[in-house]
């Protein structure tokens, strides 16, 4: 993949994607492949944690696939693949289970947050998940991954691994930095702007996903929670506008300060109709080129067997390295 620091994403099938992934990160992974070797996965190992019906796990491992596409993941200079597809993910996770201890993932903040919310399955694949983060990194010698605020403390649990591994056995592991976006990194739920927005609310106008109808876009901000006031500004108490003004900037370029110059004046009645606008404008053209790849399956599945073979030797070549320092190897061994 030439001389280029390598960068590696991934991102779980489960269910779609809402604007707050596309400001907080997708945006930035088509935009990251003038600049890095990129390698990105639909990471479906991880959507196990939770129960899935099989034939909608495929229909959305697909889905996912199609939505980078249709982002600007260009296939012909960065590595697009199913997880599943390359098993030195699984295998290269197992091994530093083995050097991953106890109480460190215990202490993860993720690991509380979901027992909680899924006291019924709590499995221990939802306790490796982090191991298994580690592994999807550490395979492709990656130098920089982007994540979220959300995601720091796993990304500093696969830098703990990596550096143990490396001080056993030697400069075997590329340890990864984060790569944090600027801006936009936190859309907030619409009608609830002090909680972040997600798919999983039940809520279906909190969140404005990047398959919704231009109408179904525009009728969600129009239903947008503000505040009692009228100002079209940041600040203490307003919360809502301030989370329009985010999306609205994000969508447009404009500074938070331009738009509140912008709409100065103006009511929100107003500010909600062109902050969905601005979101239909984004959405609108991504949304049907989504639904043509995803029709075109020969292609699509055409460019995720062709990212499987590419990314698996790369991966081997890691793996190969991994099991010669442990003595695994035995088979490559002289004596």
């Amino acid at each position: 993949m030439g001389n280029k620091p390598v960068v590696f994403s991934g991102i779980q099938p489960t269910g779609g994607f809402h604007i707050g992934n596309y400001i907080g990160a997708l945006n930035n992974w088509n935009q990251m492949q003038d600049d890095y070797a990129c390698i990105y996965s639909v990471v479906d190992l991880h959507s196990l944690t939770v129960r899935t019906e099989p034939a909608r796990l495929t229909a959305t491992i697909r889905e996912a696939a199609a939505m980078l596409l249709a982002l600007g993941i260009d296939p012909k200079r960065s590595v697009l693949f199913a997880q599943s597809e390359v098993r030195q993910h699984a295998e290269l996770c197992w091994i530093l289970c083995c050097y991953t201890q106890f109480g460190e993932l215990s202490r993860m903040t993720q690991f509380k947050d979901k027992s909680s919310a899924n006291s019924e399955n709590i499995n221990a694949g939802l306790f490796a998940y982090p191991v298994l983060m580690a592994a999807d990194i550490l395979l492709y010698d990656a130098s920089f991954v982007p994540i979220g605020e959300d995601q720091r403390q796993h990304l500093e649990i696969c830098r703990d691994i990596a550096g143990r591994f490396n001080g056993i056995y030697g400069a075997v592991f590329t340890v990864p930095e984060g790569f944090y976006p600027k801006i936009g990194a936190r859309v907030m739920s619409l009608q609830d702007p002090v909680a972040k927005m997600s798919k999983s609310d039940p809520n279906d106008n909190s969140k404005v996903m990047l398959t919704d109808s231009d109408d179904i876009i525009i009728r969600k901000f129009k239903r947008a929670v503000t505040d009692s006031g009228s100002e079209i500004r940041r600040g203490e108490g307003k919360e809502g506008v301030s989370n329009l003004i985010a999306i609205y900037s994000a969508m447009t370029g404009k500074s938070p300060d331009a738009v509140e110059a912008q709409f100065s004046g103006r009511g929100y009645g107003d500010f909600k109709l062109a902050v969905g606008e601005a979101v239909v404008s984004v959405v609108a053209p991504l949304r049907n080129e989504y639904e043509r790849i995803l029709l075109d399956r020969a292609y699509l599945d055409g460019v995720l067997k062709d990212g499987a073979g590419r990314a698996s030797e790369i991966a081997e070549r890691t793996f190969k390295r991994v099991k010669e320092k442990m003595g695994l190897d035995i088979y490559g061994k002289k004596n």
